[in-house]
């Protein structure tokens, strides 16, 4: 079985080889960069190359998005065919008690393991196995090589944390993100019509409120912030607080300055501005409320989200809507939708902010 951390664990043994011997905070800001480094990059062999190690393809699935940059996800490869495994071990129970949001991002892995598949002269076809392991399959074919905007874009492809620039989006570009996220049972609603997206905004501020006044729900998330550029590499997954603007400091002291700045007003602050500075929201549908559904809903965020990065659009979650129970049903009505699950929702900007 091979997983994102296993590679950073190996980048870390490198880092160490070379001497590294300044204090413990420079220390673990320059394993940072170095295991960054190692990690978010093209692959050293030429596109096209079928003998390229397979694992390097499964490097580039674990650039996919996860909850909380869980790193929910085994790969497990025999010849030329990869099975993607959720790891349950790795759940948000409080914030995807029904798995959703795990196997969207097994989703989002086999979307960046066919693209970069396709790349190296290899195509992928994915199939899920609903069985004892809910296993997603990967087989892997020869084929003539396409390097696409897509596959460049793997590497670059992030999570934006600062505001946006609200810079609207031409209908070229629209056309682009909304061909790129559908699927053969997925669909993209794209909404940039201001009156639309504050009513989404309403949306949103009534799930976030309700998860702000859950104390299980605010402990999830502070699990995963990995407060100090040393843990977030020891650890491998997670959320790294710098990605967010903030210094990297001892967990005893983030966890104290979380607890005083994430707050419901804050968050609910920072929400509306990021709605209305956004070019738009985009929703994904799937046809049925089923783990196989969610997969090709990931895998249409997916690529709607590396075109994005190819068109120099920033992207960012915004799942308050669809992850509170409570307010799925109602915001279902609101998007006119008769059947199906509203799986994502996405913010977008031509920013150029600090992204994670």
């Amino acid at each position: 079985m091979l997983n994102r951390r296993q590679f950073i664990s190996s980048s870390v043994v490198a880092a160490g080889a070379i001497g590294l011997q300044s204090c413990s905070i420079g220390k673990g800001e320059a394993e940072y960069r170095d295991a960054t480094q190692r990690i978010w990059r093209h692959g050293d062999a030429d596109p096209g190359n079928r003998k390229i190690p397979i694992s390097e393809l499964v490097r580039y699935a674990t650039l996919a998005p996860s909850s909380h940059n869980t790193q929910c996800w085994k790969f497990r490869i025999a010849g030329r065919t990869v099975s993607i495994l959720p790891d349950l071990e790795r759940r948000c129970p409080v914030v995807d008690p029904d798995d959703h949001h795990l196997f969207v991002s097994l989703g989002c892995a086999a979307e960046n393991l066919v693209q970069a598949a396709a790349a190296f002269g290899l195509h992928g076809s994915a199939e899920f196995k609903p069985g004892t392991d809910y296993s997603l399959e990967v087989g892997l074919e020869p084929a003539r090589a396409v390097r696409s905007p897509l596959f460049e874009a793997i590497p670059f492809r992030q999570s934006t944390r600062g505001d946006f620039d609200g810079k609207p989006l031409s209908s070229a570009e629209l056309r682009m993100l909304e061909a790129a996220g559908t699927g053969p049972v997925t669909r993209v609603i794209l909404l940039t019509d201001r009156q639309a997206m504050e009513a989404v905004l309403e949306f949103v501020v009534q799930g976030n409120t309700a998860q702000m006044r859950d104390p299980a729900f605010v402990r999830e998330p502070k699990n995963w912030i990995r407060f100090g550029d040393a843990e977030a590499v020891r650890s491998g997954d997670g959320l790294s607080a710098k990605a967010s603007g903030n210094p990297s400091v001892p967990r005893w002291l983030g966890s104290l300055l979380f607890d005083f700045f994430f707050t419901e007003e804050a968050e609910n602050e920072k929400y509306a501005r990021h709605v209305r500075n956004s070019a738009g929201i985009a929703v994904f549908v799937s046809g049925e409320n089923d783990p196989a559904h969610w997969i090709e809903a990931g895998r249409g965020f997916e690529r709607f989200a590396l075109q994005a990065t190819a068109l120099g659009v920033r992207t960012a979650h915004l799942n308050q809507p669809v992850e509170v129970a409570a307010a799925r049903p109602e915001f279902s009505d609101f998007l006119g939708l008769q059947s199906g699950r509203a799986d994502l929702d996405a913010k977008r900007s031509t920013s150029q902010s600090t992204c994670s």
